[in-house]
């Protein structure tokens, strides 16, 4: 068997690699597909029902990534209608150190920050009282 091909290879590790991970789509899955099929052994091919499996697989992979697509995109506006329900109420952290009437929120990738009208910032998360 000759891997001599694979030693020319670079691997990179880059922030790209990340996103080019997540772009994968049926063409390059047949690509790739259509590459095993050709560099296979041809004295011991690969059975068929293992191409339908790896199929199936990669379609349950797509379905996942849509499906946490969605997922996020319906925790974002629930994250947008809890925001708007805070401006003009009065929010307090749960040690009672910083309290006021919330006059705008930021929303992060990571929660919310109420900006109170005092210029306070008070992160929106467990154990902060809304009144």
């Amino acid at each position: 068997m000759n891997i001599s091909a694979l030693t020319n290879m670079t691997t990179n590790t880059g922030p790209g690699v990340a996103n080019a991970a997540q772009t994968v789509d049926y063409q390059s899955f047949l690509k790739l597909l259509v590459a095993q099929m050709k560099n296979q052994d041809p004295t011991s091919p690969m059975d068929s029902t293992d191409y339908v499996a790896q199929l199936a697989t990669f379609s349950q992979v797509e379905q996942s990534v849509q499906m946490n697509s969605k997922l996020d995109q319906i925790l974002q506006a629930s994250s947008f209608a809890q925001a708007g329900d805070l401006i003009g109420r009065e929010v307090a952290s749960a040690d009672g150190k910083v309290s006021g009437i919330v006059k705008e929120v930021q929303l992060y990738s990571d929660g919310l920050v109420a900006v109170l009208e005092g210029g306070e910032k008070l992160i929106v998360g467990p154990g902060i009282v809304i009144k």
